[in-house]
């Protein structure tokens, strides 16, 4: 069995690997290198479930030679040359007899009598800093901040400009340049996420992506072990995880399998044939996510969803060869070790091949039984959602595979119309869209387990998605704060971000976050500058989220909701230790409610506090709520 060494030991592994093999200062390769030989993975472990590593090694006419190797306990087992001359790919068996070393690596050509060394490298074979049953995923007891990385805090502005890399523009003032925001500028804010009851955070991609423009947003990745060194180093990316570990907080990152930038070396270069979608014209998704679950689509939709660019700067990735999707495997169980995660989010879940998320999303759970991952599904039909869904990550889910989230992208939608639509006669709109919303739950697996949240980075803001009523989002807020599931929070929507200037503009929903920036006359961190609006708001988001944070009928309890009456919409939660109500009055005059059509819920309780504050409140008699404002009310055993 393996063993886990101490802190000391781990310490000093970090220190003297970052130091001789990893290069992870600024600007630096994270490769092994050797005599011009580059490595992906640049490192691997002893002691994970799975024997096999497959190395993909690039150097100039390396296809053409002789790979050896002799190291204890790793075997060679085959040898794929490139299709282009300068990969080659080898599949390795580590035995549970390794143990942490150099792996010599040596590359021959053939010549006359004794063949002729013309590459060697020394692989690293390292020992685990933690058994992975220790990493923890994200549930429903945590709150997820989502970042956008560029547009947070800019805490090393030395970073902002890298020579060599294709984007230099730096300017706030459009939206679509990059801004600073950096990994260090995210840790030195760590004080107010958590203050406001955040416990993960799920910043948007900070790989490579050295793209001519738009680069700040990070899903167009152009290498795959690189941080942006405009972010900072995978020292600091380290760090970001490590100070988060401290505090009890999480690291969820943001995955791509679908598709890599143009400028990655793959786009003209790519390691055999296949490994990317190609078509005789070159075409883009068409973006019909049903085609994995609709028993009447055709093949040609399907092809045209799973192997179309997702746009014409972003080639799709063929998840279909088999050493692609061993690649791309390897690549996430690479970040979650060293980065020691707490989730992947998967971005543009459904746009690649169903059988590469199925192996990808089980071979992760088998490494990692207590890891969480979340695919974005952005599909409004609960049907579609639910059939990506395994329960916790160990049935299977009805479409193969074994993720145990998905974005709730249904429930975002119903909770925007039901607050802003008038209500209908046929229940279709009003508070019954969301009471039928909710009733769809039937269909998942684990609805515990969904990702609840009010907007994101491609939508517009929640504020503004609400016609920026102060009263509906207090409304969003103490329901996202109730409701099943993990609620995630986009930065910014505690001080009433708007996008309503440029509806649907990206680069305005990504906006800088108040001083995150030296000079900035508004410090949202502290609240300096903010409206008393915006201070209102975010007052009552982090006594929220600091109170959800203490009621375990909310992270784990059962769900009961009463049918809407006249736009009065009630919904409890409820276990063994407590219950919790949440009653929203969207009507425009004052409900008056009495506590026995709850009883099913109060059992005949009738002394509850009210949240956040703890206010006592006696429901003997009537209880008002107020026109367009809810309540939330819990009982404790």
């Amino acid at each position: 069995m393996l063993k886990y060494n101490n802190n000391k030991i781990i310490i000093l592994i970090l220190l003297l690997f970052s130091a001789t093999a990893w290069g992870h200062d600024k600007g630096k390769h994270p490769h092994s290198h050797a005599s011009g030989v580059t490595a992906e993975p640049p490192n691997w472990w002893i002691g994970m479930r799975q024997p096999h590593l497959q190395l993909i090694l690039e150097a100039p006419g390396i296809s053409s030679t002789q790979a050896t190797l002799s190291y204890p306990g790793v075997r060679l087992d085959s040898v794929i040359p490139g299709d282009h001359p300068d990969y080659i790919i080898l599949h390795l068996n580590i035995t549970q007899e390794a143990k942490p070393g150099q792996l010599p690596l040596k590359f021959m050509i053939p010549a006359q009598g004794k063949p002729k060394l013309l590459y060697e490298l020394n692989y690293p074979l390292m020992a685990r800093i933690s058994s992975p049953d220790s990493l923890k995923g994200f549930d429903a007891s945590d709150v997820v901040c989502l970042i956008t990385p560029d547009r947070f805090a800019n805490g090393d502005p030395s970073n902002d400009r890298v020579a060599g890399m294709r984007e230099q523009e730096v300017d706030r003032s459009k939206p679509y340049a990059r801004h600073g925001g950096d990994i260090k500028g995210m840790i030195d804010r760590l004080d107010y996420l958590q203050s406001m009851g955040f416990t993960a955070l799920w910043p948007q991609p900070m790989l490579e992506n050295d793209m001519p423009q738009a680069s700040y947003h990070g899903y167009a990745i152009t290498h795959h072990y690189r941080v942006d060194p405009r972010f900072g180093s995978l020292n600091e990316y380290i760090a970001l995880s490590d100070s988060l570990k401290a505090r009890q907080m999480k690291l969820i990152f943001d995955g791509v399998l679908n598709h890599i930038g143009s400028e990655h070396r793959w786009a003209k270069k790519p390691p055999m044939k296949g490994w990317i979608n190609r078509r005789p014209t070159l075409e883009t998704s068409n973006h019909r996510r049903t085609v994995h679950h609709d028993p009447y689509s055709s093949r040609n939709d399907y092809n045209r969803m799973t192997q179309g660019w997702f746009v014409e700067s972003m080639p799709d990735l063929n998840g279909r060869h088999p050493e692609v999707a061993r690649y791309l495997i390897q690549h996430s169980i690479w970040w979650i070790e060293t980065l020691r995660l707490g989730g992947i989010r998967q971005d543009t879940y459904s746009y690649s091949d169903s059988s590469l998320l199925s192996k990808w999303s089980c071979r992760i759970m088998e490494e990692y039984p207590r890891m969480s991952l979340v695919g974005e599904e952005w599909s409004l039909n609960p049907l579609i959602t639910s059939r990506w869904q395994a329960y916790t990550g160990i049935r299977r889910a009805p479409a193969g595979g074994c993720l145990g989230s998905v974005m709730d992208f249904p429930l975002q939608a119903g909770l925007v119309a039901a607050l802003t639509a008038p209500a209908r006669p046929d229940f279709s709109e009003g508070m019954a869209r969301l009471y039928e919303t909710l009733a769809n739950d039937f269909i998942y697996q684990n609805p515990r387990q969904l990702m609840v949240f009010g907007d994101n980075h491609d939508m517009d803001r929640i504020f503004t998605q609400l016609n920026e009523d102060t009263s509906l989002m207090l409304m969003a807020i103490n329901y996202l704060c109730v409701v099943r599931g993990v609620p995630q929070w986009y930065y910014g929507t505690e001080i009433l971000a708007s996008s309503s200037h440029a509806r649907g503009h990206h680069g305005y929903i990504r906006s800088d976050f108040p001083g995150g920036w030296k000079g900035d006359v508004v410090d949202a961190y502290s609240g300096a500058g903010l409206s008393p609006e915006q201070k209102r708001v975010q007052s009552h988001m982090g006594s929220m989220l600091r109170w959800r944070a203490r009621q375990s009928a909310i992270h784990y309890g059962g769900t009961l909701h009463f049918a809407p009456d006249d736009e009065l919409y009630v919904m409890a939660r409820t276990s063994r230790r407590g219950q919790v109500l949440l009653l929203m009055n969207r009507s425009n005059r004052a409900r008056t409610v009495q506590a026995v059509d709850y009883d099913e819920v109060l059992r005949g309780q009738r002394q509850l506090q009210r949240a956040p504050d703890g206010e006592a409140v006696d429901w003997s008699a009537p209880l008002t709520i107020p026109p367009m404002s809810s309540v939330v009310l819990s009982v404790n055993p």
